[in-house]
């Protein structure tokens, strides 16, 4: 790609292009160059935070446009998508509220239970609360209907429950409901 007629770029590799109003794209492929050999992990980063925004793009730079600088693009980003800190906290009672009222529901398998349960951990996850995993072993056992008492019983005697991973229980738990 030929640059542009008389546009002006720093004499250094050491500066990002400058974009002078006009030839946005031209631009565009410049800078990415330029961070990416700057730091590729960096790059990276930046990549995949823009493709896990669930709103467009526009209104992403629209809502970071007038920031000034890295630590005002970041805050606002988190306070867009976490809340102020009030706002997560209240997620955060949310969840716990549906993490410990959850049951397995009648005419729901194993698999169902498990993403259902695991939607709300990983949630909770990444709002900071970060449940032992023994301690979600045993909830899992805890919220099984009365049908699956004699397997809770025989995973509790034969198992330690400290050790049992989530992915161990619920595979246990499948080979069974086949059954």
């Amino acid at each position: 790609m030929a640059a542009p007629p008389n546009f002006e770029e720093g004499q250094s590799t050491y500066r990002p292009p400058r974009f002078n109003g006009q030839y946005y794209w031209w631009w565009k492929t410049r800078m990415c160059d330029f961070i990416m050999a700057e730091d590729f992990e960096l790059w990276m980063l930046f990549v995949m935070v823009l493709m896990s925004l669930p709103t467009k793009k526009d209104d992403e730079y629209n809502r970071i446009s007038a920031c000034q600088s890295a630590k005002e693009i970041w805050e606002s980003l988190q306070t867009a998508y976490e809340g102020t800190t009030q706002v997560k906290q209240s997620k955060i009672d949310m969840l716990i509220t549906e993490y410990e009222v959850s049951r397995m529901k009648d005419d729901e398998s194993i698999q169902d239970m498990h993403t259902r349960f695991t939607s709300i951990i990983n949630e909770l996850y990444s709002l900071g609360k970060i449940i032992p995993r023994s301690k979600l072993v045993r909830k899992i056992l805890n919220v099984l209907p009365s049908s699956w008492e004699s397997k809770v019983n025989a995973i509790t005697e034969a198992k330690d429950l400290q050790a049992l991973t989530i992915d161990e229980l619920v595979g246990n738990m499948k080979t069974y409901e086949m059954k």
